[in-house]
Formats: structure tokens, C-alpha cells, sequence
């Protein structure tokens, strides 16, 4: 009966220290802590690299920032007054010259004709019948003189028309011109925006381009009267080299007609004297 009791106590006792032992005592596993080390490093990087991203974010943001900052001093830098068209006026003693300073002013094709047929001499219509009674040389100058002042009326009444509608449309073109400058040195964040800023620069384009445009019309107008004025020296000069040669290829026989009508005359005289 001891010996039983003392069997049951060890194997007591050696249930309890094993259980004691397992406890104790884990099993170390080199494959879990290397894993946990690469999480640990991937986790060091992702932190490194958002940090990194961060700084880069905030660079950004100061630019755009410092961009997108207006002098507030601007305007008064570089703000310029331009000179403006202004309205032609005139004195109209005799009522004719009100169709020519309306042209200017106001411009289109019918003021224009209507301003230089009240303020110019009217070209009258040769006489038919005696212009055909005049020799060939003669007739070619008379037409020649038409169309001389025919081409100068239309190149004027061109030139009224273009600087009347330049000058009608300036007042309208200086109101934009003064909305963009006053937009170009806002303060509005509005106003300065990308999109924004964009948009004037094209507009300011486009502007431009009318201006050109308003420009190479004047040019056409002045091209115009010059080249009129430019035929009218030609003719001069042609019809000066014209009498030069009949002058040459009929000195001989006029000069002929000349003599023989002083020598009848002479011969006349004498004829008359001895009777």
C-alpha cells in the first residue's frame, strides 16, 4: 500500500514539472524573426518614401504658390495711357463739307461717295460730238485725263470709308483694350488663374490681329492714292515723250509748210511791189 502511494506521488510530481517545463521553455523559430525583419525594413522604406513624397508635395504647393502671387504694385508700374482717336470736326461755311468729316468720322462706302460729290468739282461729260470731231492723239489724252480722275475718286472715297470705320470702331476697340489691361493687373485670384490668364493672352491675340488688320487697310488706302498719284506722273512723263516723238516725225513737213507759206507770202510781196 506505501509503495502504491508512493508511485502515485511521482508520477504526480513528474506531470507537474513537465507541465512547468513546457511552459517555460518555447521553441525559437529563425524563419518568423527574418520575416518580421523585412516587414520591419518595408515598413522604414514606405515611411522614407511618404515622408520624401510629402516634402515634394509642399515644394510643389509653395511654387504654385509663389506663382501664382500678384505684385501688388503692378498696375501703377506699368499702367500707360495711349493716345485715342478722336472725332474729325470742321467748319461747314457753305454746307458742303459735312458729307466728307461725316465719311471720316463714321466711315461705310455711301458716305464716303455722297462726302466727295458734295466737297469735290464734278467731272463733267465730254461733249460727244466733239470729242469724235477731235483727231486720234487728242481723244487718247481727253481719256486718258477721264481716268486719271476717275481712278483718284475711287481711291479717295476708298481711303474716307476705311479710316471713317477705323474711327467709329476705336472707341469700342479702346473699351476692350482698357477691360484687358485692367484684368492683366487684377488681384483678383480669379483673375490669375491659368485657364484665366490663358484666355488674355489669346484675347490680346486676337486684338492685335484687328489692329493689323485696321493697319494693313490703311496701307491699302494710302497704296491706293499713291499709286493714283503714281499714274498721274506717268501720264505726264508719257505724254511729254508722245509730242517729243510727233514733234520728231513731223518737224520736216511742218517746217515745210512753214517755208512754202513764208515764200508765197514773200513771192505775194514782191509780186505786189513791182506793179
Amino acid at each position: 500500500m506505501k509503495c502504491a502511494k508512493t508511485c502515485c506521488l511521482f508520477f504526480s510530481l513528474l506531470i507537474v514539472f513537465t507541465s512547468a517545463a513546457y511552459a517555460q521553455w518555447t521553441v525559437f523559430d529563425p524563419t518568423n524573426y527574418v520575416t518580421a525583419l523585412h516587414e520591419f525594413q518595408e515598413a522604414q522604406q514606405i515611411y522614407t518614401t511618404a515622408i520624401q513624397t510629402r516634402n515634394q508635395v509642399i515644394a510643389a504647393y509653395n511654387l504654385a504658390y509663389q506663382m501664382a502671387r500678384m505684385p501688388q504694385d503692378l498696375a501703377q508700374r506699368y499702367r500707360s495711357d495711349f493716345s485715342q482717336w478722336t472725332n474729325l470736326s470742321s467748319a461747314n461755311a457753305y454746307g458742303n463739307t459735312a458729307g466728307w468729316v461725316d465719311a471720316l468720322n463714321l466711315g461705310s462706302t455711301g458716305r464716303a461717295a455722297s462726302g466727295y460729290a458734295s466737297a469735290v468739282t464734278q467731272l463733267q461729260n465730254y461733249p460727244g460730238g466733239s470729242l469724235s470731231a477731235r483727231d486720234a492723239g487728242t481723244q487718247a489724252v481727253l481719256k486718258n485725263q477721264y481716268a486719271t480722275a476717275e481712278i483718284n475718286q475711287a481711291a479717295i472715297t476708298s481711303a474716307l470709308s476705311t479710316i471713317g470705320t477705323i474711327r467709329s470702331h476705336a472707341e469700342a476697340f479702346s473699351q476692350k483694350l482698357t477691360q484687358l489691361e485692367s484684368d492683366t493687373y487684377s488681384t483678383d485670384p480669379t483673375q490669375q488663374t491659368e485657364m484665366a490668364v490663358l484666355a488674355k493672352i489669346n484675347t490680346s491675340t486676337v486684338l492685335q490681329i484687328h489692329s493689323q488688320q485696321d493697319t494693313n487697310q490703311l496701307l491699302a488706302a494710302v497704296a491706293s492714292q499713291q499709286a493714283a498719284t503714281q499714274k498721274q506722273q506717268i501720264d505726264a512723263q508719257n505724254r511729254a515723250l508722245n509730242q517729243a516723238i510727233y514733234f520728231e516725225q513731223n518737224f520736216t513737213n511742218n517746217m515745210q509748210r512753214v517755208t512754202g507759206g513764208a515764200s508765197d507770202t514773200l513771192r505775194a510781196i514782191n509780186l505786189s511791189t513791182s506793179r
